[in-house]
């Protein structure tokens, strides 16, 4: 089985789509694909398709939507299959499971590939980091299930996703920087900072960039423009770390030229 969720919604079963077209099953489908090989208790699909206001025919309907999908699943089986369509989608423990390998997931080889970057980069292996953590963020082709009506369930997921996606980001762009490619991400950081114009840790590797870019003062016209957005949206100051990070390209300090990053994608020496 082939599954994709960092995108459109993608899952093959001997290269034949099972997807449906209709909203409610393809919800069903989605919630199974993100937790394949485990048990999602019928409880759990009854809240991402109804909320909190479940009918009374709600166990009815979800069956039919269940029957819905084995059907698409024995048409991809073909006429002599080596398993049923009930094996591939299993009824179990009142519950369903979608039967598939770990290597079957986009999202679990994201995952895969982010951990060992992170771990790369914690090691100080930056350019094997940033190999793999772009190698990661690489699978994703869109915003995650961009065709999939979104319930409660599938709401967390996705939040959890985006964290996990933004993370990677940030850990890829911090390994851009302690091997020297400051001067190819300033565009990326610059639009990322639009995107996400209070996020501390993408203005200060953007300060960062532009500093080492030779840009002094717009990596402090950066900073300026996140404390006007905090004292105007938050009536609070930017971080002390973020503060002192000001203050050292402020004094022109040797340090910063230093590829060494330490969260925020910041020097080490920075914070001691």
């Amino acid at each position: 089985m082939e599954i994709k969720v960092l995108g459109p919604l993608l899952v093959r079963e001997r290269g034949t789509s099972i997807v449906p077209s209709a909203g409610k099953p393809r919800q069903i489908l989605a919630v199974l694909a993100l937790r394949a090989g485990r048990v999602v208790p019928a409880a759990t699909l009854m809240e991402e398709i109804w909320g909190q206001d479940i009918p009374r025919s709600a166990a009815t309907t979800l069956q039919t939507y269940i029957l819905q999908l084995r059907r698409k699943i024995a048409n991809a089986l073909g006429e002599t299959p080596s398993r049923t369509s009930k094996e591939v989608l299993v009824t179990s423990y009142g519950g369903y499971l979608l039967r598939a390998a770990p290597d079957d997931s986009d999202l679990r080889e994201f995952e895969r590939q982010s951990a060992a970057g992170g771990a790369a980069l914690e090691r100080g292996d930056a350019h094997a980091a940033a190999e793999l953590l772009s190698r990661a963020l690489g699978l994703w082709s869109g915003e995650a299930l961009a065709d999939v009506p979104v319930g409660p369930v599938l709401g967390l997921d996705l939040v959890g996703m985006e964290e996990a996606r933004m993370r990677t980001l940030e850990q890829r762009i911090e390994a851009d920087l302690s091997i020297g490619r400051h001067a190819g991400i300033v565009a990326e950081l610059r639009m990322l900072v639009a995107r996400f114009p209070m996020q501390e840790s993408l203005v200060a590797q953007l300060m960062l960039a532009l500093y080492r870019s030779g840009s002094t003062w717009r990596a402090l016209e950066s900073f300026q423009r996140l404390r006007s957005t905090l004292v105007e949206e938050l009536g609070i100051e930017p971080s002390a770390r973020l503060q002192e990070l000001h203050g050292r390209m402020l004094a022109g300090c040797a340090t910063l030229d230093l590829p060494e990053p330490a969260g925020y994608g910041v020097p080490a020496r920075l914070s001691a």
